[in-house]
């Protein structure tokens, strides 16, 4: 009698472990790909608030327009150009002492070579112009755009065609705490605790399968002898 206990316990054991094992697989699957997903770094156009990462790709990026010579911190306009042959003016910010990043599109840009140079891609974080900055846009913008662009920015419509912010690329990306993956985490902790516990015969999980288990065995015994009964009479 014993030994079936002991053979029924086991089973028991090894059942919650695989449960157990099963939702730290699910657990994992999930923080994996909540970490993943942050690593997506969105476009320029689908960001929506200042905190968020982005980038661009430019195709045309013009000499620098202002300065801020505080943050030796150089503003630009650039050109994003898409497969359609659609395009769009932006204004990013860089340190100029890696001017010679960019030298080759630079170039480029204002004819001064034939070579077409790749596309860049350029990352930081959207930064809200100052109405200096606006000011600088209107006055400067008119000295990159093509010569076939009969839109007349103004001070009225700067932030329809440029936005409101620009790409500032000396930011560098920060870590964001994503509450889900550490929440993740603890519960994997917690179902680590519950198999060590399990194994180790020290959980009250268990007991209390085992005393369900003995509940039905009985309520069951119970019932084969009424029914064993029943046909004897």
């Amino acid at each position: 009698m014993k030994k079936k206990i002991n053979t029924r316990r086991l089973a028991i054991k090894f059942l919650l472990c695989i449960v157990y094992f099963i939702v730290i697989t699910i657990l994992l699957t999930c923080s994996y790909k909540l970490k993943e997903k942050k690593k997506e770094i969105p476009y320029w156009d689908s960001v929506e608030s200042v905190k968020d990462y982005t980038y661009l790709e430019i195709s045309k990026m013009s000499e620098k327009f202002a300065y801020s010579e505080n943050e030796n911190l150089g503003f630009h306009f650039v050109t994003e150009e898409k497969d359609t042959g659609e395009w769009h003016t932006y204004v990013i910010a860089i340190n100029e002492d890696e001017y010679e990043k960019y030298k080759d599109i630079i170039d480029y840009s204002y004819d001064r070579t034939e070579k077409v140079p790749d596309k860049i891609k350029v990352y930081g974080y959207p930064s809200i112009m100052t109405d200096d900055l606006k000011e600088l846009i209107v006055k400067n913008i008119k000295n990159f755009l093509p010569k076939e662009n009969e839109v007349q920015i103004t001070k009225d419509n700067v932030e329809e065609y440029m936005t409101n912010s620009y790409l500032d690329t000396t930011k560098e990306q920060e870590e964001e705490k994503n509450d889900l993956v550490y929440i993740t985490y603890a519960l994997i902790g917690v179902m680590g605790i519950l198999v060590v516990l399990t194994i180790f015969d020290r959980d009250k999980i268990v007991n209390k399968v085992e005393e369900k288990v003995d509940q039905v065995e009985k309520k069951t015994k119970k019932v084969l002898r009424l029914k064993i009964f029943k046909k004897r009479k």
